[in-house]
């Protein structure tokens, strides 16, 4: 099991993002796996799904993810050798109930029949990934974000797989407007207009467990709800160059306090005084 660093460079350079990367071996996984079950006990699925965040700064097994080989391989393939771990975060679409199953279907059927925008206001508030781009909530200038989905159980279409447009990430910032179907899991509940959307274009990028994908903080992506009986979790990471630094946005002030250089060497310092020392 290997990287192909030129490969990788290249498709990432041409589409925007690069998929079934080959990262933990069965041992790895299972490991890993373990591990997250011992969190979703002890903190409930509804905390596990999206609130375990930055939790790298407390569990060496995160970090050993996030500093994984063959992540890193591919990584300082797009960034170069010096790259600043920004951000992680666990994500799970848990399985929906049988009731809100027969929801989810009639969901999917009236969206594939292209409701008007009116009428996706009501549909049911299941968990889903509006279209939008990484870069928006980020603040961040001086050197592009690469977010990388680690997948810890497979990510298919039934259960709320990623889609991505090729090639947006060379369109620019999209604007952004407050989302209007219920069940947006982003924070800040913000969604690419329809109207820039091309959707047409829309590929999905399923992963076996243990697989990574990656993609650039401009990519244009998004990920249906899980209407499956499969949970579907990943581990999602933010890296960037060392040169980037933070641009702060009076109406959305940030922090940076789980920085950690995991390439090379950090000679900008540009977070240092916004964290503590790991």
């Amino acid at each position: 099991m290997g990287v192909d660093r030129a490969e990788v460079k290249t498709l990432y350079e041409k589409q925007g993002y690069v998929t079934s990367i080959p990262i933990l071996s069965p041992e790895e996984l299972q490991q890993a796996r373990d591990a997250f079950a011992e969190l979703e006990r002890k903190f409930g699925e509804d905390y596990t799904s999206y609130s375990l965040h930055n939790v790298h700064m407390k569990y060496d097994w995160v970090m050993a993810l996030i500093k994984h080989p063959r992540v890193l391989e591919a990584i300082t393939a797009v960034l170069g050798p010096d790259v600043l771990l920004l951000d992680s975060r666990f994500i799970c679409k848990y399985p929906v109930s049988k009731q809100s199953k027969t929801q989810a279907s009639n969901d999917i059927i009236a969206r594939n029949q292209e409701k008007k925008e009116s009428d996706q206001a009501n549909e049911p508030g299941l968990p889903y990934v509006a279209w939008h781009q990484d870069m928006k909530y980020w603040g961040l200038d001086g050197g592009p974000v690469v977010s990388v989905w680690l997948a810890l159980d497979d990510s298919q279409e039934e259960n709320g797989a990623l889609q991505v447009i090729p090639g947006t990430h060379c369109s620019g910032l999209l604007p952004h407007r407050h989302a209007k179907r219920q069940g947006n899991m982003l924070t800040v509940n913000q969604e690419i207009p329809e109207e820039l959307v091309e959707k047409d274009k829309a590929l999905l990028c399923p992963l076996l467990a243990g697989q990574m994908s990656i993609h650039d903080g401009l990519l244009v992506h998004a990920s249906d709800p899980n209407t499956s009986e499969k949970r579907r979790c990943g581990f999602v990471i933010r890296y960037v160059p060392t040169a980037a630094y933070p641009v702060q946005d009076p109406e959305r002030p940030r922090s940076f306090h789980a920085t950690a250089v995991v390439s090379g060497h950090d000679k900008y310092n540009h977070f240092s005084s916004k964290k503590p020392e790991l």
